[in-house]
This record gives C-alpha cells, sequence and structure tokens, in this order.
C-alpha cells in the first residue's frame, strides 16, 4: 500500500511537470482590475507582450475595472485553475481593500495564489493648472487655510493613492476631500481639466507635469524623480509614511498547479530583466520589486495585509 501511494505521488509529480513544460498551449487571458491608463495597467501590457513572445502564446490584457478591484477578482477566482486565467493588481487591490470592502464571499488571499512581484510606485503631488500655488510650501499653506475645500481624485476606495493622502491629511494637519474614480487615468482626465484641485499620481500625469499642464509639487516616495529634480520629496519636508503602497504583481487561481505557478515566477523574473522592460518601467518611475519566489511573494501578500489591517481602522477608512 505503502508503495502504491509513493508511486501515486511520483506519477503526480510528472504529470504536473510535464504539464508545466508544455505550458501555455492556447492563449492567456490576464484580467487587469482597474480602468486602462494607469500604471498597472501599462506594466501589465508592457510584461505581457514580452510573455507573449517568450512563450509563443498570446497574453491577451483584459481589464475588469470596478468594485475595489472585485470584479477583476471574480473573473479570475471563478474561472479554471489551469493557468490560462491570470491576474494582474495593484498591491492596494489585493493587501489594503479587502479590509474596506465586505465580501465574505471572496476573498482574494484565500481565492487567489501569489505568483509573481513585478513593481512599486511613488506618488506624485499634482495640482491642476490654475491652482494658486506654486511649491509645496503655498499648497501646504494654502490646504491648511482652507481645510475641507479642496477635491483630491483618486483611482478608487481602497488604492494606494487613496491612502496615501489619508495618511497625508493626517501628518500634514489638512482636510482633503476624497473623489474616487474607477482608476489613476480617469482621475487624471478629471485633474487636467480642473474637475478636481489636485492627484497623489501614481505616474500617469508625469508627462502632464513635464510640458507644464500640470504642476508637480512634490513626491510621496523615497527618492526625487530624476525628471523633476527641484521638486521634493514629502519626507525631507518633514511629513513621513507616505507612499505609494505595496506591489503590484502576478497572481492565479488558489488551486493552479504549482508547477505553472513556478514556471510563469520565472519566466516573468526572466522578461523584468530585459534592457527593454526595465526601460518602461524606468519611464513609468516603477520601483523594481526585488526577485522574489512564489513563496516569499506569498510573504509578503500577507505581511502587507496585516500591516493595513492595523493602519486603516487608525485613519478611519473602511470602518
Amino acid at each position: 500500500m505503502v508503495r502504491k501511494f509513493f508511486c501515486a505521488i511520483g506519477a503526480l509529480m510528472v504529470a504536473g511537470a510535464a504539464y508545466a513544460q508544455q505550458w501555455p498551449t492556447k492563449p492567456v487571458r490576464v484580467i487587469v482590475n482597474v480602468a486602462p491608463g494607469g500604471v498597472a495597467d501599462v506594466t501589465a501590457r508592457v510584461l505581457s507582450a514580452r510573455l507573449t513572445e517568450t512563450l509563443g502564446q498570446t497574453f491577451l490584457v483584459e481589464n475588469r475595472a470596478g468594485g475595489d478591484g472585485y470584479i477583476g477578482f471574480e473573473a479570475v477566482a471563478r474561472s479554471e485553475p489551469d493557468g490560462y486565467t491570470l491576474l494582474y493588481s495593484p498591491g492596494s487591490s489585493m493587501m489594503m481593500a479587502p479590509h474596506i470592502v465586505k465580501r465574505p464571499d471572496l476573498d482574494p488571499t484565500k481565492a487567489l495564489t501569489p505568483v509573481a512581484a513585478t513593481g512599486a510606485v511613488s506618488l506624485y503631488v499634482l495640482l491642476r493648472p490654475e491652482f494658486p500655488a506654486k511649491s509645496f510650501e503655498e499648497f501646504h499653506a494654502y490646504a491648511r487655510a482652507n481645510p475641507g475645500k479642496l477635491n483630491y481624485g483618486s483611482p478608487g476606495n481602497g488604492t494606494s493613492p487613496h491612502i496615501a493622502v489619508e495618511v497625508f491629511n493626517r501628518e500634514a494637519n489638512v482636510k482633503l476631500n476624497h473623489i474616487p474614480y474607477k482608476g489613476a487615468g480617469p482621475a487624471l482626465k478629471d485633474l487636467m481639466g480642473g474637475q478636481i484641485d489636485l492627484a497623489f499620481d501614481p505616474g500617469v500625469g508625469l508627462a502632464a507635469a513635464k510640458d507644464g499642464r500640470l504642476r508637480m509639487v512634490a513626491v510621496a516616495g523615497p527618492v526625487r524623480h530624476p525628471g523633476f529634480p527641484d521638486v521634493p520629496t514629502l519626507e525631507e519636508k518633514g511629513i513621513k509614511g507616505v507612499d505609494g503602497g505595496p506591489h503590484f504583481g502576478f497572481y492565479a487561481p488558489a488551486a493552479t498547479p504549482r508547477e505553472v505557478v513556478d514556471r510563469l515566477n520565472r519566466e516573468v523574473l526572466k522578461v523584468m530583466k530585459e534592457p527593454l522592460v526595465l526601460e518602461r518601467f524606468k519611464a513609468l518611475a516603477v520601483n523594481l520589486a526585488e526577485p522574489m519566489t512564489p513563496q516569499q511573494f506569498a510573504a509578503y501578500v500577507h505581511s502587507e495585509y496585516a500591516r493595513y489591517a492595523k493602519l486603516l481602522p487608525e485613519l478611519n477608512i473602511g470602518h
């Protein structure tokens, strides 16, 4: 009996390895749970294009925005766990939103398995063109003198920019009003049109800041942006704890064969070392994730999830 058991286990392992070697034999759907135009969407398309070339099957990006990321979660969680439907998600959807969205029927941290971390963003404090402040000091003074009168746009409830601004409200002693959108792209459009006053932008507005259509006054991140050397970080101004949130990454349905998850992890890490991919990430000002195995990425997700479980109630978000 014992010999039969180990023979069966061995046969399953051989079959799993063979499946992983053959995979993919047909197109792979990559569902992005945010709107087109944001950094998560753009990086998903950059990586999917390279995976299409390196693996010989189309990696087809499909946006399923809305529901604070849960429309995308649902589509992937309910798909066949065969490696042919994947999720690409911002870290905020996976590690912050579950503390805010009450969906006992769908816990993304249980329904999905982490595959590969890709990168995280700094955030850029961008003001509408006619805003009466020219520097961070002037913006900060204006915001403090006008509590509750300035509106900021975010890619949605529970996203990294939303949490970042609420931390900023607390640390900078200001009160900015939250206007949630269905992605960073739509928020940027309204900022440029003057419908909102500012945004903590994840990088999609850099070109507009460069050519003067928007004004950048600070960076919420570890370092200044090389394209804007005169713009200070919030840390330099004594405002701590404001950042772009956890890493973006690939996920698969929880029961996806381990061999497929491991293979996809290796392929993603490989294409992320390519100069063309690195150049695109740099242009988007994405901070690359340290290379992680699926197990290391899962530990990272668990740790960040626990961190936000403590932080969000302190900010009165989701309660």
